[in-house]
């Protein structure tokens, strides 16, 4: 009979423990204050390693291509393996912002400034299943990881990730 590691074992505690707590919600607004709007929309991505990489464009509230959402891997340099995913949110309009996700134009250890980072890793700022809000111009992003899984099962390594975006022009939290 095969034992787990005490790591494994505190990273699977952790995990029972916080959907035993439910689902938090964290909430934060992107450093761009604008008055955009965009076409509400609500899709899902499923990640793989084989298909690492998401790319959807997001429409202003008039039907135009105004962002590009893009979620990419992230693992050991030189490896195929994946450990995370990030999100970005490109304005197509003014691309000197290459996120703008982020609370801060700064890197900070702050979870609010970290909701675009998609990490099992149970030490990372932000819960994996946290569900992530964030106000963007005069728009609200929602990020949802609704399922992973590792290969083997006590791995750092991620075989797939499926994660729920929505995009909408009303706070989300008004209707929880």
């Amino acid at each position: 009979m095969r034992f787990f590691s005490r790591t494994t074992l505190a990273l699977l505690l952790s995990s029972a423990l916080l959907f035993a707590q439910g689902t938090p919600t964290i909430y934060a607004e992107s450093f761009r204050k604008g008055s955009t709007q965009i076409t509400e929309d609500r899709f899902e991505a499923k990640l793989t390693p084989q298909s690492a990489t998401y790319r959807e464009r997001i429409k202003d509230s008039r039907g135009n291509d105004r962002y590009e959402l893009t979620v990419t891997p992230q693992g050991p340099e030189g490896d195929s393996r994946v450990t995370s995913w990030r999100v970005k949110l490109r304005d197509l309009h003014h691309g000197i912002y290459n996120n703008i996700l982020l609370v801060e134009q700064e890197a900070s250890q702050d979870p609010k400034n970290n909701l675009w980072w998609l990490t099992p890793n149970p030490f990372g700022p932000v819960p994996i299943k946290a569900k992530r809000i964030i106000k963007v111009d005069a728009f609200y992003v929602t990020i949802e990881v609704k399922n992973l899984h590792f290969t083997p099962l006590d791995s750092p390594y991620l075989d797939s990730m499926d994660v729920q975006f929505s995009f909408s022009n009303h706070d989300p939290r008004e209707s929880q």
